[in-house]
């Protein structure tokens, strides 16, 4: 089983990354803040303004710890790995699969029966533990129809199908989503889901996560071999991981979406944590950015039974479970993929 290791996040403009050793030292103001040993990292995260010693940045390719760079408001800008991982056999077979309509359909319909499910079980969990401070006619109606959805998935005949039910679920499910914010607070209520820029709090904390996220599943598919921009449900566009968004489809609503409802409901963030920009973007700030990362990793760290290896595992873990188990599925090792489906 692969070790649960650290992500190193930057988000102090000016910092200076360097190797010392087999170590990385951060650096600010001309003064070492901290040493970590390389090979206790899975990767490093920088946001903004930070920068990286070409020695460290070869040592980090050399050792496998993959580096992403971001800008200060959590946009996607590059990323440096090392030498790809897994055998060219396995990425051909990935191609074809990719090619051929029916096998795309099959992965896709397990992808999708996972991401319903586990959004299905968000709104049962927030019925359970809220039901005085939520609309439970109306979750209970959005619960009802994701099952149908999940059905609907189960006998779809072609992608464009599939594709459309994915759209009808997530609209659904994200119509109740402000059911789900409890504590009251005007700034964090939840109109719809919007992005590119997202133009309200909650709407600013879930890209954020989800980009987190993203990085995770792209980094898990790469680490077993398979290629993250060649995707079953989400078609190929350059620049895009479509893999890795399909992937993250499992994910989104038991890790991110229960992370960012914490954080609001806990009353962990403000207002003013946002910047609102006069374009309507709205923007997490640096210091309550630290405090979502912080959460992030936590989170990363719970532990649950995997439904299909009927193993405990650490929740950061899962990505790389559902790769291995989806590389294992294109070898012919497996006869289906099966989605992680959360309870």
């Amino acid at each position: 089983m692969k070790k649960l290791l650290n992500t190193l996040y930057v988000t102090t403009q000016h910092t200076y990354l360097k190797k010392e050793g087999q170590a990385v030292a951060i650096i600010l103001d001309n003064e070492t803040k901290l040493r970590l040993p390389v090979h206790n990292l899975s990767s490093i995260i920088t946001f903004g303004a930070v920068s990286l010693s070409p020695y460290l940045i070869h040592y980090c390719a050399e050792n496998n710890v993959c580096i992403s760079f971001f800008s200060e408001y959590g946009k996607f800008l590059a990323r440096v790995h090392g030498p790809r991982s897994g055998n060219v056999l396995l990425r051909r077979e990935q191609f074809r699969w990719a090619d051929n309509e029916d096998k795309s359909l099959c992965i896709s319909r397990m992808i999708l029966m996972g991401k319903i499910h586990n959004s299905r079980a968000v709104i049962r969990r927030a019925l359970r533990d809220h039901p005085d401070k939520i609309n439970v006619i109306k979750m209970k109606e959005v619960e009802a129809r994701l099952t149908h959805y999940i059905n609907r998935v189960g006998r779809s005949t072609n992608l464009d199908e599939i594709r459309g039910v994915e759209g009808d679920s997530a609209g659904n499910y994200f119509s109740v989503f402000n059911e789900m914010i409890t504590n009251g607070s005007e700034c964090f209520t939840f109109k719809g889901r919007n992005k590119r820029p997202p133009t309200d709090p909650v709407n600013a904390l879930l890209s954020f996560l989800y980009t987190l996220l993203a990085h995770d599943c792209r980094s898990a598919l790469e680490g077993v071999g398979l290629d993250p921009y060649v995707g079953f449900l989400h078609r190929d566009r350059p620049g895009r991981a479509s893999l890795a968004l399909d992937l993250m489809e499992e994910f989104r609503s038991f890790v991110t979406d229960r992370i960012a409802l914490s954080l609001i409901n806990r009353r962990q963030l403000k207002k003013n944590d946002f910047i609102y920009t006069g374009s309507g973007a709205v923007i997490l700030k640096e210091e309550p950015r630290k405090t979502l990362l912080n959460e992030w990793q936590k989170k990363k760290q719970e532990e649950i039974i995997h439904p299909y290896l009927n193993e405990k595992i650490k929740i950061g873990i899962i990505p790389h479970i559902q790769a291995r188990l989806l590389a294992r599925c294109i070898r012919g090792d497996l006869e289906a993929y099966p989605p992680f489906l959360w309870k």
